[in-house]
């Protein structure tokens, strides 16, 4: 899942990503670790000798020309970790939410009796900030 950048990203950190994105990609290419070892050593040295460049325009350009070559030569089933986004397991663990909790019959309560003589604390001290924070409720917001 891709989200639209909320802020301005600099020319650093784009060639950050290219780099990264080129490297993950070597990986989906070369699953061996020798044959992968030199073909990073060799497209880390084709963005060393550029690092120094000052002249902001060229530097755009080349950017341009290496993520549309990027984009030219990438893996037709590019490797994802599992639990990344794309990735095959990704979503697969489910988190209840905390009211679930409230629903635990007091027997099962009674297994954990510290853990939830502390929740309920919790939960009016909770109720005390959120007051004091914006007012206790009236009854117009009550209704929906």
């Amino acid at each position: 899942m891709y989200t639209v950048p909320y802020e301005a990203v600099s020319h650093a950190r784009r060639v950050c990503s290219l780099y990264k994105r080129c490297i993950r990609n070597l990986e989906s290419f070369y699953y061996m670790r020798p044959a992968f070892r030199y073909h990073a050593v060799v497209l880390r040295e084709r963005f060393d000798r550029h690092k120094d460049e000052k002249d902001m325009r060229v530097a755009k350009e080349l950017l341009v020309k290496g993520e549309q070559e990027l984009l030219k030569n990438s893996h037709w089933q590019m490797r994802r970790f599992a639990r990344s986004p794309g990735g095959s397991a990704f979503g697969r663990t489910v988190v209840p939410p905390d009211w679930v909790l409230d629903y635990w019959s007091p027997q099962e309560k009674a297994a954990y009796p510290d853990y939830f003589a502390r929740r309920e604390q919790r939960k009016k001290e909770y109720i005390q900030w959120w007051e004091k924070q914006y007012g206790k409720p009236t009854e117009k917001d009550s209704h929906h």
